[in-house]
């Protein structure tokens, strides 16, 4: 090789080299950022990276989370299209990232068809939950709180005697102004502020006593207002992406003797305190290990002297594989919570719960308006007086901002949107007679799911997931049992049952073939022989008269309309005849049998002379019957 040319080669593989070691530091410094949750300058060297042409499933994840963590949906949108353009394969997170930044962004269709790729817990689909929401949405009026929100940051909901406790990361300082690396705001504090509704009374006030070198937000009150729990960052810059819930109490009108609180975990947040009424349990969310998802709700007990029991999460029926955060507990014993793991309208939306105990009752978004494409968290409500406040990160066109604090009205109560109802009669088969205290019994997946007796007008009504097939069996001692199936996704409707006697005292007049179910013995047009269909049904007779030695029946044959009213009558009695020719042949004593015929004088329907009735009508007159002598 000439030396010109391997002097120009060994220069450009060190400039290859070079690039590409470049390429690499910038990858492993945004890596150290990244871990620091430093978004906003990860970011940019991950573009830089980007835009030199780099593709890599971890390049646009992070990319992509990167403006996730940040509600920037729109722009998470183009590196995870760019994600899954590369591989579609990705994990379950992905999936649900995905689904709700094409929500967000109103790309609803597509956004379904992902979180349907995600959602495999209970078999509903995107549509299903819509429907729901649906249900439950334009039950409250909102309005953005006046005069508190700033260019920045404010989100809370603790409001006691008249004072709104909340976090802001309006900048008081004077001579330093700190930045954090999250979203290049001020850190966060709490302040306060007299409220009456939705106007001030007051000025804002920071709580100074508690104010720490980084972020607090997130707090609740005992109902005495003399005990403050709290969430407040580690104060060492290293670890500040790590939240810890602190307690203060009052003391001659400040916040003192902070405590750092058992539950909290080194290496993993703890955060968004909040207390039920009896103040027996702290709620609160953490990503510690054993959860779920990326973040769950947990309760630890509060014991008399003030300690901490370990704490207990609340279950997969409320935390999801992704984040479940910011809980509420209404006097109700209602829990309120933000979650982007069950299915929403895009981001952080509020959904609601009934604790029943260790019952967990269907899990509820609580719908349009305080849901939307948006961030919607921090939720608190009275539920005497139906007023509250929760935060949201929408933009009035459409667009995301910076968290917001709203109040809400609640104009009318949550309902269930999963139930549904199935109603209906049973009634007896041949008098159309209502049947008291019949038993309805509901099964689902083999297993008994409710039972219901009717009325003394045969009705019933039960309440049913409006999602599931239910298989239906209607009993009564003395009667044969039936069973119909329901059709899942109605709110309603009706099933109704006709119960065959199947036991009944053998008194004279009863038609046994009614009795016993037997079918009527049916004849061709103008014969008189026995069909083979009709052997069968006979021989059911057979059996009978043979168990009951002493039954004497009366066998009543009958003709269609068809031919001359004189010629039936000769016909009927030719057929009682041959039918009671077959039971003699059988064994059965002449002396237990009559036999006689009625033409045409006891048709079953409208099929009399000239009527332009089907072959099957006419068939229906064409019988025997068999009424029980003595």
């Amino acid at each position: 090789m000439n030396k010109n040319y391997q002097y120009l080669y060994l220069l450009l593989l060190f400039f290859s080299i070079s690039s590409i070691e470049a390429q690499e530091a910038k990858l492993d410094m945004a890596e150290k950022k990244y871990e620091n949750y430093g978004y906003i300058n990860a970011r940019e060297i991950y573009l830089k990276v980007a835009e030199k042409g780099f593709e890599s499933e971890e390049l646009f994840q992070r990319l992509g989370n990167s403006y996730y963590f940040n509600a920037a949906y729109s722009d998470a949108l183009v590196w995870y299209t760019k994600l899954f353009s590369l591989n579609e394969d990705q994990e379950e997170k992905y999936l649900r990232r995905y689904a709700q930044s094409l929500q967000a962004t109103g790309n609803s269709k597509k956004a379904e068809s992902y979180y349907n790729l995600f959602q495999e817990k209970d078999g509903l689909t995107a549509e299903d939950y819509l429907y729901l929401i649906e249900r439950n949405s334009g039950r409250y009026s909102i309005q953005k709180l006046k005069g508190i929100n700033t260019n920045g940051r404010e989100f809370g909901h603790s409001f006691k005697n008249g004072k709104l406790i909340y976090a802001s990361t309006q900048d008081t300082g004077v001579f330093v102004k700190r930045k954090n690396s999250w979203d290049g705001l001020s850190f966060l504090n709490l302040y306060e502020v007299e409220l009456k509704q939705d106007s001030l009374l007051g000025k804002p006030k920071k709580l100074k006593s508690i104010s720490g070198k980084y972020h607090e937000s997130s707090a609740t009150l005992s109902e005495n207002g003399k005990t403050l729990y709290f969430t407040r960052s580690n104060n060492n810059k290293n670890q500040n992406q790590y939240l810890k819930i602190y307690r203060a109490e009052l003391n001659n009108g400040k916040w003192k003797n902070l405590e750092d609180l058992s539950i909290n975990i080194q290496g993993y947040s703890t955060a968004h305190p909040t207390l039920d009424k009896e103040e027996e349990y702290l709620y609160f969310a953490s990503d510690r290990p054993g959860g779920f998802g990326e973040s769950d709700i947990y309760r630890a007990a509060i014991h008399k002297d003030g300690s901490l029991s370990e704490p207990e999460n609340l279950g997969p029926e409320i935390n999801t594989k992704g984040k479940e955060t910011f809980p509420f507990i209404s006097n109700n014993s209602e829990l309120y919570f933000s979650s982007d793991g069950h299915f929403g309208l895009g981001g952080l939306d509020v959904f609601y719960v009934k604790m029943e105990g260790s019952e967990v009752s269907n899990i509820l978004n609580i719908g349009r308006p305080i849901n939307s494409y948006a961030d919607d968290f921090s939720f608190g409500v009275n539920q005497k007086t139906k007023q509250g406040f929760f935060s949201s990160n929408r933009k009035e066109n459409g667009t995301f901002g910076y968290d917001n604090i709203y109040t809400l009205k609640e104009k009318e109560n949550i309902q269930n949107a999963y139930k549904a109802i199935i109603l209906g009669k049973v009634l007896e088969e041949d008098t159309g007679e209502p049947l008291v205290n019949a038993s309805v019994k509901l099964y689902t997946d083999g297993k008994l799911y409710d039972s219901i007796a009717t009325d003394g007008a045969g009705n019933y009504s039960i309440a049913v997931n409006y999602f599931s097939k239910y298989r239906l069996q209607a009993d009564k001692e003395d009667y044969d049992s039936k069973e119909k199936f329901n059709k899942p996704r109605e709110e309603e409707q009706e099933i109704n049952f006709s119960l065959r006697r199947n036991t009944l005292a053998l008194v004279p007049g009863t038609d046994i073939s009614s009795l016993l179910n037997i079918k009527n013995i049916l004849f061709d047009f103008d014969m008189a022989n026995i069909r083979s269909d009709a052997q069968i049904e006979l021989e059911k007779l057979l059996m009978v008269m043979q168990d009951y030695p002493d039954l004497k029946l009366e066998i009543r044959s009958h003709t269609d309309s068809r031919g001359s009213d004189s010629y039936n009558k000769a016909l009927s009695e030719r057929r009682a005849q041959s039918t009671k020719r077959y039971l003699i042949e059988k064994g059965i004593s002449e002396q237990r049998l009559k036999a006689k015929g009625f033409g045409e004088e006891r048709l079953l329907n409208d099929c009399g002379n000239g009527s332009a009735c089907s072959s099957a009508e006419h068939q229906r007159n064409r019988r025997s019957e068999f009424i029980v002598l003595e």
